[in-house]
This record gives C-alpha cells, structure tokens and sequence, in this order.
C-alpha cells in the first residue's frame, strides 16, 4: 500500500492547499490512503464540522487531531458520530469520540491510532499503555493490513520511545505538534517506518504557523494583549508517505513530503 500522511494544518491558507494538492497526489502517486493532522485548521484553534467535510471530500481518509481539538465547541457532537474524525486514544473513559478505528482502502483494513504524549502536555492517560492496548487487540498482518500511528506529542525523546515500542508491529509511527518537519526519516531495524515530527502544512515564514507580531510581542514585553492568527503566506505542505508490504504490513520505503512555500522541496514535490 501506499499511504499519506500530512501534518499539522495550520489555518485556511494551508487548508486551502490541502483540499488542492489531495486529488491530484492521490491520482499522481497512487495512493491508497490519506491521514491528515487536523486540529489546527480552524483559524489555528481546532476543526469545525464544516471543514472535516471538507477534506473528506476531496479524498481524505481520517483526520486525527490533538490537544487542540476541543477548541470548536460545535465538534464534540459531530465527533461522536463520525469515526473518521479521531481524537487522541488516551483521552479519559467517556470523552466524546473515538482515539483509533479500523478503515477499509479497497480490500484492505488500515488501523489508524491517535495519540497525545504526556511530557510538556496536559496530562492523559498514559500513551504507551494505550498503544500497546490497540495495538495488541488489532495486530499487524492479521486484522490490519496497515497500522498508522499519530503522536501529537512535544518532546522528541517521548516520540522516539513509542517508534521503538511499536517496531515490528505498526506501519508507519510519526510525529505531529511542533510544526516543525524533522529530518529522522527511516525505516526502523523491525520495519516501522518512524519521523519524529511531520511537520505543519503552513506559512513557514512565522512561529510555528502564527502571523510573527503577537508571538514576538509575548517573548520580548512578556505581555499577552492580542490575538494569535495564522500567518497567510504560502505555505509549505508537510508530511510523508509511506510503502508497505502487502503480505507483512510493515513499510519498505518511507519519503518525506515537502512541497510549496518556504521549505526546500523534496523530490516527491507535486
């Protein structure tokens, strides 16, 4: 299988990039199956119903999301309905949604897992009790075909642990939340395909997505008077894409994704 996966979409300028660039990568690279991080796409704060639609339309297969999730009031009863629309698993017993769920992609089964670190986060349940919980009931190669795994988490070294944990039993571990792309793309000695961070789809030309006067204004007077906005510029779209194996599930290739704006593209560039 061939399998997509972008980061962090940062406010309507990347949103609008996105539900561009999503019809014309699935037909030009063939692939089976797309993830997007979406929790950002409302004006930086969280997704609307409206927007979820949106993607899923142009050919989106899950969104997965993060802290900021919550940030739209009118998600939590949409987000109980739609199973496409994942918030981290390791949220507490009765919160609305689901954290992971089987897909189908053709004559396949895709497991996508969504998951939030606890180092310099709010505190969840812990991450590595629940991924190892989904994904013993749902194991690689036998109920799934292919097994994605989205840790929205801020330190690095909490990234790299759970790549490890799940090498050998999941497709493709990768990073979301510091909008920033890392350069560790590899596929690990057991077969999992691991980036520490996919980095945003948005205006790079910023602090991690917001326009820079406010964030700047905040470190040097220490004063919080105005509003974070996403920056507008042309953004960058980040990400992945991952080969598996059909027999094994586990990835032979990962490629990462840099196309538009700032960043130096990579070679799969659109």
């Amino acid at each position: 299988m061939k399998i997509l996966f972008l980061g962090d979409v940062m406010g309507r300028a990347a949103r609008e990039a996105v539900l561009r660039q999503v019809p014309l990568w699935r037909k030009q690279w063939g692939l089976d199956f797309v993830i997007i991080n979406g929790e950002n796409a409302a004006g930086g704060f969280g997704i609307t119903p409206a927007i979820a639609e949106a993607f899923f339309d142009v050919g989106v297969d899950v969104i997965s999301t993060g802290n900021h999730v919550w940030d739209q009031q009118e998600i939590q009863g949409y987000i109980e309905t739609e199973r496409r629309l994942l918030r981290p698993v390791n949220f507490p017993t009765g919160t609305p949604g689901i954290g992971a769920n089987l897909y189908q992609a053709g004559e396949r089964q895709v497991m996508v897992i969504n998951v939030m670190g606890q180092l310099f986060m709010e505190t969840l349940d812990d991450p590595f009790v629940a991924v190892e919980r989904e994904l013993s009931a749902c194991p690689l190669g036998e109920m799934a075909d292919a097994i994605i795994v989205d840790f929205h988490a801020e330190a690095t070294s909490e990234k790299m642990a759970l790549g490890h944990l799940c090498d050998g039993r999941a497709s493709l571990v990768i990073g979301t939340h510091t909008h920033v792309p890392t350069a560790d793309a590899q596929v690990l000695p057991g077969g999992t395909a691991y980036q520490t961070d996919a980095g945003m789809c948005g205006d790079y030309d910023s602090v991690i997505g917001m326009a820079k006067d406010e964030p700047l204004k905040r470190f040097v007077t220490k004063l919080r008077g105005g509003r974070y906005t996403p920056a507008q510029g042309t953004p960058t779209l980040c990400g992945a894409v991952v080969e598996t194996d059909d027999k094994t599930g586990l990835a032979t290739e990962i490629a990462p994704v840099r196309f538009g704006g700032r960043l130096s593209s990579t070679a799969m560039n659109g």
